[in-house]
């Protein structure tokens, strides 16, 4: 490869500083594409890749502005900016990307440790040379064979754009961009690359079911059908809270007491609670009881009743709460509990009528399966357990369709983030570490950022994948979101992001968004976020040394994103 080429020479540096320099044309024409051995070097065209000359080192640049001295402006015409005269001096200013060794040109360094001299000759940039590059990006030589494919191609010139899938997913990525800007493609080609190159697993969540026909090969789960069910003893505590909605003040306490109780019922097997049972449903009654068989019952089996999970029966909870509303001791003996407590009651009235509909809600029964003994349930199958099947299978993709989730209660959002927090959970115990996972979450905005707030107004956030972002990455748990809202993603996942996406965004808080989060370097090559064709985006990346303005390339089978078409009369 031979990266200065006097018949690829447009100019001279003129003046430097420290992230860019201008470069003199010495004539006009020189501004203008130009073919050479059947290639278009774009040249003096804004966008364009460019070569400094240097003594030991190259520099690796993107022309960024072009422009004419003042005092030329008024004289321009066609025929004097076409051919080669003295009357026009234009100016390009270069954004300095890299730096790579004259003698190894193969050979690209992060990090701007020199810079170009006054007089330094500037070369239009080669597509092999851009190809090479790009494709070195995030290259470690810790590792050993490295998965790459082609992304699509650069917009300046066409050059090829493979890329490394450690560095484009192996500090999580994020796919950006307003509706009908290519986002839905680019995930769909991000599936098909992972699946092609690599012998790992992807979990797609669907929010729309655009993606239904992307993969032949492709297991797909649709979620709120019946068919399938999250089983609600596989929820946090937390996350139960978050469906309940409790008030932090009384409700709260009463439900954590009810579900302290109905664990004791489900763990106990030598009638050691035989006189607190309620005769008809079998729920804990501390009315008027002694406390001491109870706390004795509770003390020996502490570290199962305080774990952070849903072991009981769901069904006995609404009487429960009620069960729970008592003095904590009787005025005339203090080893009893008093009696109703009608305040408490009166508290925790709509908490548990939230809980008796939340039940009685034929979706929310059919996807948590609150009521085991339905007969919905003896065909349905446990999506924890699919999920793991398809963990340890053959196939590649695993889509979760939420297209049939309603939007009622929070579901969606609350059972996003209950397998967010389960694979997160996985990641923990080691299960993805020889064999990392990636997740993509399409519509991302629909399920991060979101809190649950209670009839007081006190807020409690999903933060599965904020952890996720946070802390996943070193055991093998890689997330890739997809928004047409950066702005609706809390930035400290935004923030984790090491490689985004960017395709067009026109709203100046997106673009904020995604400006806050990309690293000071990539901030230049946002300014074109506005102009980018549909397909068009721009990739910046902590492994990348530069940003790259790409044209995606077009998924095999493509999601049905179309937008329904007004017809005529």
């Amino acid at each position: 490869m031979k990266p200065f080429d006097h018949e690829k020479f447009i100019g001279y540096i003129s003046e430097v500083s420290a992230q860019t320099v201008l470069m003199q044309f010495p004539v006009a024409p020189l501004v203008h594409p130009f073919y050479y051995h059947g290639s278009v070097y774009l040249s003096g065209s804004v966008g364009s890749f460019v070569v400094i000359e240097g003594t030991e080192r190259g520099f690796l640049g993107r022309l960024i502005e072009v422009s004419l001295p003042q005092g030329e402006r008024k004289e321009i015409t066609d025929q004097n900016t076409h051919m080669e005269s003295d009357e026009f001096h234009p100016i390009g200013r270069i954004e300095l990307l890299a730096i790579f060794n004259v003698y190894a040109p193969e050979k690209i360094e992060k990090t701007i440790s020199r810079y170009p001299t006054i007089g330094s000759k500037v070369y239009s940039c080669s597509d092999e040379q851009i190809s090479l590059y790009v494709a070195k990006f995030g290259e470690k030589k810790s590792e050993g064979a490295i998965p790459y494919a082609e992304i699509g191609k650069l917009t300046s010139n066409d050059a090829v754009c493979n890329v490394s899938i450690n560095s484009l997913f192996g500090r999580h990525c994020a796919v950006v961009g307003t509706t009908g800007g290519g986002k839905s493609w680019t995930v769909a080609t991000l599936l098909e690359m992972v699946e092609q190159s690599t012998k790992n697993k992807c979990i797609l969540i669907d929010a729309t079911g655009e993606y239904a026909d992307i993969n032949e090969s492709m297991t797909s789960i649709s979620i709120g059908t019946g068919e399938y069910f999250f089983d609600y003893k596989d929820l946090t505590i937390d996350e139960l809270t978050f469906l309940l909605r409790p008030s932090s003040r009384v409700q709260l306490p009463k439900l954590m007491e009810a579900i302290r109780s109905l664990k004791m019922c489900r763990l106990e097997t030598n009638n050691e609670l035989v006189d607190y049972k309620h005769s008809v449903t079998g729920n804990i009654v501390k009315s008027q009881r002694s406390k001491e068989a109870y706390n004795k019952f509770m003390l020996a089996n502490s570290s199962s009743i305080e774990r952070n999970d849903c072991d009981f029966d769901f069904m006995l909870l609404p009487h429960q709460i009620y069960f729970e509303c008592v003095w904590d001791t009787d005025s005339r003996d203090d080893t009893k509990w008093g009696g109703r407590n009608d305040n408490d009651y009166s508290n925790c009235m709509s908490l548990i009528n939230r809980t008796r509909d939340i039940i009685n809600t034929a979706e929310c029964n059919s996807i948590f399966a609150f009521n085991r003994t339905s007969e919905e349930f003896k065909s349905s199958k446990n999506l924890i357990d699919e999920i793991n099947k398809h963990l340890d299978g053959n196939k590649s993709i695993l889509r979760l369709d939420f297209s049939s989730v309603s939007f009622d209660y929070q579901v969606r959002e609350i059972l996003v983030n209950a397998i967010g927090k389960y694979l997160l959970q996985k990641a923990r115990a080691g299960a993805f570490k020889k064999a990392p996972v990636l997740v993509f979450v399409d519509e991302a905005h629909q399920f991060l950022n979101k809190n649950i707030r209670d009839e007081y107004f006190d807020a409690k956030p999903l933060d599965a994948f904020e952890q996720i972002s946070k802390e996943a990455r070193k055991y093998g748990l890689f997330i890739c979101i997809a928004t047409q809202m950066p702005r609706d993603i809390p930035l400290g996942t935004l923030s984790q992001m090491g490689t985004f996406i960017v395709h067009r965004l026109i709203n100046e808080q997106d673009k904020k968004a995604v400006e806050s989060a990309a690293s000071a370097a990539n901030r230049n090559i946002l300014s074109f976020l506005p102009i980018l064709g549909e397909g068009e985006a721009v990739i910046v990346g902590v492994d990348y040394p530069m940003p790259l303005t790409v044209k995606i390339k077009e998924p095999t089978r493509k999601p049905d994103s179309n937008t329904p078409k007004f017809a005529c009369k």
